[in-house]
């Protein structure tokens, strides 16, 4: 809880992906993918409870053994790769709502970030708080390599042109800064998100965090990348 409002901590699961089969349950550092998620959860001083949405009884008796509350099994419709992620959400909240228990923050945390940390949860949701007319808060992560200012499109012939038409050769410190959508964490107003159906809007601030975390697992080359990260991360606090 935090300023007398009520927290919800949702962990979207699904068993069916296709970049990297078993993706949220494949051991990442020791521990299934989504248990990191879990604990990010359980671990904030803020979230007053942690449910898992799956459509696998084998994800959720690990997500359970984990210390997370997993009251239903998605319904099959919503575990396909083409459902939307607010159907999926709005299907947990409203499910909740309908067993007597109402939240007033809801916070999304997706298993392909393990590299969050549980004090993202507690920053971002204190930056929603702060700011009266917010709606909403997403992490976002500076870009740098991928700049629009340094992107190059490809003729048919191979010859490379600049993305942007005054192009000029600039030193990285000289861009404009710009921020991409990572995945570290989302958070809304329960009711805006059921009304906006979206985390993103002219109401949604910016929580931003460093590039280390704003790697996702989409593929194994995703995996290996945030793994060896996380080791590495761990190795510098020992």
């Amino acid at each position: 809880m935090i300023s007398e409002k009520t927290v919800l901590a949702l962990v979207p699961a699904r068993a069916g992906s296709k970049g990297l089969p078993g993706k949220n349950i494949r051991p990442f550092c020791g521990k299934p993918l989504l248990q990191w998620s879990v604990e990010h959860g359980l671990s904030s001083k803020y979230v007053d409870k942690v449910v898992v949405s799956t459509d696998s009884e084998e994800f959720a008796e690990i997500a359970r053994k984990g210390g997370a509350h997993v009251p239903f099994l998605r319904p099959k419709s919503l575990a396909t790769d083409v459902a939307s992620s607010i159907d999926v959400i709005l299907h947990g909240i409203d499910y909740l709502e309908r067993h007597g228990e109402e939240f007033n923050i809801l916070v999304l945390l997706e298993p392909t970030s393990p590299l969050r940390r549980p004090d993202d949860i507690d920053r971002a949701l204190e930056r929603l708080l702060s700011v009266p007319e917010a709606e909403s808060v997403v992490s976002v992560s500076l870009t740098e390599a991928h700049h629009p200012a340094f992107l190059m499109k490809k003729r048919k012939e191979g010859f490379i042109v600049p993305y942007l038409p005054d192009f000029s050769v600039v030193r990285r410190q000289d861009i404009t800064p710009l921020f991409f959508l990572d995945g570290t964490v989302y958070i809304s107003w329960t009711e805006a998100l059921k009304r906006r159906r979206s985390f993103y809007h002219d109401r949604t601030l910016g929580y931003e965090v460093p590039k280390y975390q704003s790697f996702e697992v989409d593929d194994m080359d995703d995996f290996i990348i945030c793994e060896a990260l996380f080791r590495a991360k761990l190795a510098d606090k020992e």
